[in-house]
């Protein structure tokens, strides 16, 4: 069993696209998300909402969540790249369960170029609008939520970690029970359980590679938050002009990323002053930028202060 480093960039936009539909979706937990990406949804990203429908019951085009890559352009890379028995199977789930869809979704799967061009580009720019800007945010509350994981595993075993994954989620060794549309027994011989975040699918999602059966299963589950730490995690960056984000975070000298990789050890200002090279003021600025980022918490301590990285500024110090 293996945990997923990071959510998929692909996977969270495909089922980002139902949450974005339903208002009553995850409740009050993505309605500043909801706003604000909904302004920025043009009307040429419309087959979108059909490829991946909001209601009970719908089927969501598994090809497109396979993928566990890095960036969005991997994922689209690999799931064009999918065996074409592959997506003959989505095709037949379609059908089945989905017996109304659009004819455009059955061209598509059998490898019209026009339409996998249209779907390819509309999802880049839907990206754009609804997952990158908080990607980082996202990034960070996973790797929490990995750690916090990882620790359940070392002290209370596989069945401890299974137990608390998802309410619907039932293990009985050594037999792991996931909702799904239809009945199936599966047998994994050897290949394995991948657990992978999602924050956008209120339910657990086991998938199944049916082009290469070496693959490990792959168990999406969706993490559990508190509203506080949802308004933070859908909050809009805190900088973001020309001197926001990470044009002030890094600076012309990257100073400011020097600083905030001397804060993986928590720090004072004078001891960052001393681990960088650089003054007291001038540390205690960059701090300040740091903070206001939410990339670096500051405490008082004694006379002194001590700055320490936020999830979300380890989670940024990985990628520089």
């Amino acid at each position: 069993m293996r945990i997923a480093p990071h959510p998929d960039p692909l996977a969270e936009t495909i089922l980002s696209l139902p949450a974005l539909q339903s208002p009553g979706s995850h409740g009050v937990t993505l309605s500043g998300w909801r706003e604000r990406t909904r302004t920025g949804v043009v009307p040429a990203l419309g087959p979108l909402l059909e490829l991946a429908p909001a209601g009970p019951g719908e089927y969501l085009p598994e090809v497109f969540t396979h993928a566990t890559g890095v960036t969005l352009e991997e994922g689209l890379d690999h799931t064009w790249s999918l065996p074409r028995r592959q997506w003959m199977a989505d095709l037949r789930a379609t059908d089945q369960l989905r017996p109304r869809a659009p004819r455009w979704i059955h061209a598509l799967h059998h490898g019209d170029r026009e339409w996998g061009s249209l779907v390819r580009q509309a999802l880049s720019r839907y990206h754009a609008v609804a997952i990158a800007p908080y990607w980082a945010q996202l990034t960070a509350a996973a790797h929490s939520d990995r750690g916090s994981r990882a620790v359940t595993l070392a002290d209370a075993g596989v069945d401890g970690l299974m137990s608390t994954l998802h309410p619907a989620i039932r293990w009985t060794s050594p037999v792991l029970h996931v909702p799904c549309a239809s009945d199936a027994d599966l047998r994994l011989p050897g290949s394995g359980v991948l657990l992978v975040p999602t924050f956008f699918w209120p339910r657990p999602l086991a998938l199944v590679d049916n082009a290469d059966p070496e693959r490990p299963l792959v168990l999406r589950y969706p993490i559990a938050l508190d509203l506080a730490n949802c308004r933070a995690l859908w909050a809009q960056p805190a900088l973001t002009g020309p001197d926001g984000g990470l044009a002030a975070l890094l600076g012309t000298t990257r100073a400011r990323a020097r600083v905030l990789r001397a804060v993986e050890n928590p720090a004072s200002t004078s001891e960052l002053a001393l681990r960088t090279g650089i003054s007291d003021a001038t540390a205690s600025h960059h701090a300040s930028v740091l903070r206001a980022a939410r990339l670096v918490t500051t405490r008082r301590e004694g006379s002194g202060v001590r700055h320490e990285l936020t999830p979300l500024g380890r989670a940024l110090l990985g990628h520089l």
